[in-house]
């Protein structure tokens, strides 16, 4: 299939808001894609690359060659050059990469250029985001939409399942299962304003666990005899980054095992370092040996999907707690209470908060592990209102301030469009430090370098504090954020993982 196929059905998605013609462009384009090619045209139109990194940033595709006059290249010929760049290391890798890139771009078309350089720096911006793309592979299958949702959460990626579906319809799907070393989907919690709001969304009358919340890094662990693989909340593979994690989880009295928890680095008295510290463990270039002994990290799991032949998603939470703490050592397990009683819950809030953790989870002790969404029978509760948004644009600083990028103005997620919706601006919370940084790293994502303010590729995500959400007839979604603050910046997030503007309408105080 040629690219300019895929990179036409990009932009007439990108050009209608109706949820479903962007679903039939999709499935029409997969329909008429040759099967060995469903997976790369579906990795594409989802703005996945195969190959996750390339070694080329937005530095490296500044200056590109002038395009072809005609449509020629196509999605293979893409990706066999994306294999090469992964590939390409040691002396004289830059200069390889270099000329890889020219060749590639003097083959691509103006506008197939732009999709591949968004396609390369996670910019594909045309609304083909998860739920989209899942309806189009289920109507071009002429499958259920829970059938695909259930394999891509097993398998992690839509490009496999889009793939097994077109060539083998439903049966093909019901052999997606649960792959110790391949990483799952993470469960995710929802948002309540405190302990009581929390516990109002169980069923009434039964009990229900409150877990302590880590600030850590979110972890996948799988176990395949002496084999361990790490993967993160986004699946990447960080084994060689957690040695100490893969120690402790190789000695786990289980041929197979695979468990969903955090890594977290503690000081010597037991309190959590800032995220900032725990985070540096994956994100450093730093030898991973020199960290373990300067900075190591503690697995606390909290769940436990498959042991030893046995896949658990389908059980209830109590049944995999129990197989959890029956096969973890207690020093590995998340704290956690049981209870029926809120007052209880909210006593066990107070005391791990004031041991300086993020805050708790409520958890519906019957429900399964719903791999890849945000599961009602989830709830995170926090000592204060936080929301992760993408940056969309920054305003140059004044006074004290004259010369950084200060003011950054703030947008949740619109699934429908693939877009952001503002919701406001703020500096307050930043240090010298965080100025200076943000000021350097958002000159790198900008898109128009103004006078006053500098629009940014919307790549960037924060975690902004704040009091609560009002009235606004300021910003096109009708709300925006009262006192907001930032907390830190989460280079863990993508921008597509930000949280959307129905979270936020849900904490609003009004109907």
């Amino acid at each position: 299939m040629l690219l300019y196929d895929v990179v036409d059905a990009s932009a007439r998605v990108g050009a209608t808001r109706s949820r479903t013609t962007k679903t039939q462009v999709i499935a029409e384009l997969l329909r008429t894609a040759p099967a060995d090619e469903v997976e790369l045209v579906t990795a594409y139109l989802s703005g996945v690359l195969p190959q996750r990194r390339t070694g080329v940033g937005w530095r490296g595709l500044a200056q590109l060659p002038d395009p072809a006059p005609a449509a020629a290249l196509t999605v293979t010929a893409v990706d066999a050059v994306m294999r090469r760049l992964t590939e390409t290391a040691g002396v004289g890798s830059t200069a390889t990469r270099a000329a890889l890139v020219r060749e590639l771009f003097e083959s691509a078309t103006e506008p197939e250029q732009g999709f591949l350089r968004g396609l390369m720096t996670g910019e594909i911006r045309q609304g083909a985001l998860d739920g989209v793309m899942l309806a189009a592979i289920a109507e071009a299958a002429e499958v259920p939409q829970a059938s695909v949702r259930r394999a891509v959460m097993l398998a992690g990626f839509a490009g496999p399942v889009a793939a097994a579906a077109l060539t083998g319809g439903q049966a093909a799907l019901d052999q997606i299962t649960l792959e110790v070393g391949r990483p799952l989907r993470p469960m995710l919690a929802g948002s309540a304003a405190d302990v009581s709001a929390a516990v109002d969304t169980l069923p009434a009358d039964v009990p229900f666990a409150v877990e302590c919340k880590l600030d850590g890094i979110r972890v996948q662990a799988h176990k395949r005899g002496d084999q361990v693989r790490l993967f993160s909340r986004s699946l990447d593979d960080v084994t060689e980054r957690l040695p100490e994690i893969v120690d402790a989880v190789a000695a786990l009295p289980a041929e197979s095992v695979v468990l969903d928890g955090e890594v977290i680095a503690l000081r010597a008295d037991g309190s959590p370092h800032p995220f900032q510290v725990t985070g540096a463990r994956t994100a450093s270039s730093k030898d991973p040996a020199e960290l373990r002994r300067t900075t190591p990290v503690t697995p606390w799991f909290f769940d436990l999907l498959h042991v030893d032949g046995r896949d658990l998603i389908d059980a209830p939470a109590h049944e995999r707690i129990a197989a959890l703490v029956g096969l973890v050592p207690e020093s590995m397990v998340v704290p956690r209470l049981e209870t029926q009683d809120p007052a209880q819950a909210q006593e066990f809030f107070d005391h791990w908060v004031s041991e300086g953790h993020e805050g708790v989870v409520v958890k519906d002790l019957s429900v399964p592990y719903a791999a890849g969404r945000r599961g009602a029978g989830w709830v995170k509760v926090k000592p204060r209102h936080t929301l992760d948004l993408a940056v969309l644009a920054i305003e140059w600083g004044s006074g004290r301030r004259k010369g950084l990028l200060s003011n950054i103005h703030l947008g949740a997620r619109d699934p429908e469009t693939g877009g952001f919706v503002m919701l406001g601006k703020t500096f307050k919370g930043m240090t010298d430090e965080m100025l200076a940084w943000q000021t350097t790293r958002f000159t790198e994502l900008a898109t128009d370098l103004g006078d006053w303010v500098v629009t940014v590729r919307p790549e960037q995500v924060v975690e902004i504090a704040f009091d609560g959400v009002q009235r606004s007839s300021r910003y096109p979604g009708g709300m925006a954020l009262r006192f907001a603050r930032v907390l830190r910046y989460r280079d863990d997030k993508r921008a597509e993982e930000a949280d959307t503007i129905d979270q936020v309408r849900a904490l609003r105080d009004w109907t």
